[in-house]
């Protein structure tokens, strides 16, 4: 009877005991979680997170834009048909070498921009973009089916114009290369997406712009060179053109949402600091 009388306290001991033991082990756990989240949430909110998170949109707003920009525009149709006669090669440096002098310059232009307030000049390019969106989605829609076509035409012919003096010049550089790029150059200086360059320098990391931006020129170009006049004769410039301002128009919601998340964090810490 002794015998049984302690295992039946030692039973009702531990039973008694579990509870305190059990609560103990979930708020161990539970503040484990907190820690856990509370250092995720550093992790993702730290400077290092939103730099990088700046420089991809940047990164992904170049590309896609020049991508969309220069399927069937004057330096695409440059690049393809001068593959055609003369080296592909050398045609796709002298291009490249022009468009990504080009996006260095317009990028870090718009960046001089930066001792305008940023709330301004995010406005003032995420309006721009929504103008140049809607401006190629009317341009699309009232385009011609044969709008690629003509634009292919008359490329070609002022590439005839100087043909002869291309062959009748020699020199240290490639008179292939020397046109390649200046023609590219000239034809890109004013052109959409070169604008489009300059806004983005001036509210996103010029780095990643200019980094994004040469990716989509060189994807673009090496299409041309490769089988430009081809692709310009079954795809539609007027699908192409609408894609673009859908893509503008996208990028420019994108960039409002960033900014209001932006503000959003930066007026939380300020109400934490002075609570």
């Amino acid at each position: 009877r002794t015998h049984h009388a302690v295992l039946l306290a030692v039973a009702i001991t531990a039973i008694m005991a579990a509870p305190v033991l059990v609560g103990e082990t979930v708020d161990e756990n539970a503040d484990s979680a907190h820690q856990g989240l509370d250092g995720l949430s550093a992790v993702f909110s730290s400077p290092e997170s939103k730099a990088a998170a700046a420089f991809t949109h940047a990164f992904i707003g170049g590309l896609s834009m020049m991508i969309v920009s220069e399927i069937g525009d004057k330096t695409f149709f440059i690049a393809a048909i001068m593959a055609m006669r003369h080296s592909r090669t050398i045609v796709f440096i002298g291009a490249i070498a022009a468009l990504g002098l080009m996006t260095v310059l317009s990028a870090y232009l718009g960046s001089l921009a930066s001792f305008i307030p940023r709330v301004y000049t995010h406005y003032i390019a995420t309006g721009l973009f929504i103008i140049f969106g809607l401006r190629l989605l009317r341009e699309g829609y009232y385009m011609a089916d044969d709008e690629g076509a003509e634009e292919l035409e008359e490329v070609t012919q002022e590439l005839k114009a100087k043909e002869d003096k291309l062959s009748s010049k020699d020199g240290f550089i490639s008179p292939v290369l020397a046109q390649a790029f200046l023609l590219t150059f000239l034809a890109e200086w004013g052109d959409r997406s070169q604008i489009a360059t300059i806004i983005l320098g001036a509210q996103e990391d010029p780095l990643g712009v200019t980094l994004g931006a040469t990716l989509g020129h060189s994807i673009c170009t090496f299409i041309a060179v490769m089988g430009g006049r081809f692709l310009a004769q079954r795809i539609s410039i007027r699908t192409v053109t609408m894609i673009g301002g859908v893509v503008f128009l996208l990028f420019a919601l994108s960039s409002l949402l960033l900014e209001d998340s932006s503000s959003d964090e930066l007026n939380a810490a300020a109400a934490a600091a002075q609570g």
